[in-house]
């Protein structure tokens, strides 16, 4: 295991921050992992740590096939960020940024540096785009803050994977997964082993996540240059792990080994490990997705469990308010899967209280929400 300590500029006089990858194995194929971009999303630390002591266990053993970086930390910024006791790890507090949006765009630099030497060789392409990726971050102008730099640091590790897994979770939720709609073939063995409810699928989200700055690029030059041989090479997902609150030991092994089982299947590790069950959830057009929402103040009763398959029409919550003793009703507006709802119980019109994904497309434009 090689450990590798990136201090990140622009600290407070004083204070230095520092991202931590640790890479196991060695060879050509790549896998890259980090966990809790969204600091605050800590079940993907507690499998991230399962996953550092069953990397380092198998590398001794000659089990690796293949170079894996593991970030179990991926947001120092945001681990530092509480208030009165509450964690606030989604958004940066100094800019308001949420630190899983705006990462860069790579598509259109990387076609300026090798549109004209692209041909019909997948494999010399691959690995001329992977370079000229790296290239593009590095001669990007000085960062103008710790977030620009954690930012460039993460996409820089991961931006030359053959596979990578962004690890995340909601509120109240069920294990579910985004992905690209070409790329949900290969996902489903690791849905099936993680027990997911749902995958939400998409190219463009329209926030410029980690995730599809590491995947969408291909599809882009794919099209841009449609003579050219360029093959998905980059299989990036994010994986919502459940619950805020779920880090049960129990829980984050089984995470750990479902992920390992699927980098053995994709022949990242040798050895014999279990097939991936044949029950798998379904992938969903993320434009099938309804977010709903309270439709004035008040106090939140939920009337159905997240993961619960609902029709439209079936009552999710109620919202009281107490002071004028209205109480309404809110109900599904589509039939799917009531994948995450809200953690506070208090709610005002705006914020929403329950996500569920639909089959038929319901939404254009901007899909994800901040």
């Amino acid at each position: 295991m090689q450990r590798i300590d990136h201090s990140l500029p622009w600290s407070h006089q004083g204070t230095e921050r520092t991202l931590s990858v640790f890479r196991y194995g060695a060879g050509t194929r790549k896998v890259y992992i980090q966990a809790s971009l969204h600091a605050d999303e800590l079940p993907g630390m507690r499998t991230a740590w399962e996953l550092k002591q069953r990397l380092a266990e198998l590398e001794s053993q000659g089990q690796l096939q293949g170079l894996i970086e593991l970030v179990p930390v991926a947001n120092p910024i945001g681990l530092d960020q509480h208030l009165q006791g509450s964690h606030m790890g989604r958004f940066e507090l100094g800019s308001g940024k949420n630190f899983n949006r705006s990462f860069v765009e790579l598509s259109a630099p990387v076609a300026q540096r090798v549109g004209d030497r692209l041909g019909s060789d997948a494999e010399a392409n691959i690995a001329l785009i992977r370079q000229a990726m790296g290239q593009v971050l590095d001669d990007l102008p000085a960062p103008a803050s710790q977030l620009e730099a954690m930012h460039r640091l993460l996409l820089r590790h991961a931006c030359d994977a053959d596979i990578t897994l962004d690890l995340h979770c909601d509120f109240d939720a069920a294990i579910h997964l985004y992905a690209l709609p070409q790329h949900w073939p290969q996902w489903q063995s690791l849905a099936a082993r993680l027990k997911a409810g749902v995958a939400l699928l998409c190219e463009d989200s329209g926030g410029s996540s980690f995730d599809e700055s590491c995947s969408s690029p291909w599809l882009r030059l794919a099209r841009a240059f449609p003579e050219a041989a360029i093959p998905p090479a980059n299989l990036a997902t994010t994986l919502e792990l459940g619950s805020m609150g779920d880090t049960r030991v129990d829980q984050a092994r089984a995470n750990c080994e479902a992920i390992l089982g699927f980098l053995a299947e994709q022949g990242f590790i040798k050895g014999t490990w279990p097939v991936a069950p044949s029950e798998c959830c379904e992938g969903m057009p993320f434009e099938g997705t309804q977010y709903l929402f309270a439709p004035h103040h008040g106090v939140v009763s939920f009337l159905r469990d997240a993961g619960e398959w609902v029709e439209q029409g079936d009552a999710l919550f109620e919202v009281v308010d107490p002071l004028n003793d209205k109480l309404t009703t809110v109900r599904a507006g589509t039939s799917g899967v009531l994948f995450a709802i809200d953690r506070g119980r208090y709610t005002q019109p705006g914020t929403w209280q329950a996500k569920v994904a639909g089959r038929k497309p319901i939404r254009v434009g901007k899909l994800i929400n901040d």
